[in-house]
């Protein structure tokens, strides 16, 4: 089999960086519509009242989405560094695959935890039960999206480096 050129290593990287772009834009549409939607309502609602604290949480996770899109965003390279080796475009590949699969793991436990807030509130003279269910469902709506788009990342980088990963010499 042939090496790889570089101009192939350099098509592989792009291709790679502009999948990557794409679902941090899909993250960032996540955060302005969390914070149009549950800002607005937000505004408008009764603090005693469970939608008060589910529209704050919202709030909030999209203030940290938007840290990670921004970070995600700023350490994109559409053009493939000088001296690119196959071994940096293998290692690269697996670390945003594990990372995605890392995340998924994580958002499975931000769901769990937004059931047991929710039991919680049901809990006889629970303190706040109206801040724990807006909480819970929370994190069910916040982890429910990040565990569909961190799957959706990881299978399609996953995808992706199938293409070429197999070919390597």
């Amino acid at each position: 089999m042939p090496a790889i050129t570089a101009a192939e290593l350099a098509a592989l990287h792009h291709a790679r960086e502009l999948l990557l772009g794409q679902g941090l834009a899909v993250l960032a549409a996540w955060v302005l519509l969390n914070l149009l939607g549950s800002g607005y309502r937000l505004a408008r609602a009764d603090r005693r009242h469970a939608p008060y604290y589910f529209h704050g949480m919202n709030v909030a996770w999209a203030f940290i989405n938007a840290g990670l899109a921004l970070w995600g965003i700023w350490h994109l390279r559409l053009t493939a560094p000088a001296g690119l080796r196959l071994a940096d475009l293998v290692q690269a590949q697996l670390f945003n695959e594990n990372v995605f699969l890392l995340n998924a793991g994580l958002d499975a436990a931000y769901i769990m935890t937004g059931y047991y807030l929710r039991a919680q509130a049901r809990v006889p003279g629970q303190p706040l039960p109206a801040r724990l269910l807006g909480f819970g469902h929370s994190l069910w709506v916040q982890g429910g999206f990040l565990l569909v788009f961190d799957v959706a990342m990881w299978s399609l980088l996953h995808s992706q480096g199938k293409a070429w990963l197999p070919q390597l010499p």
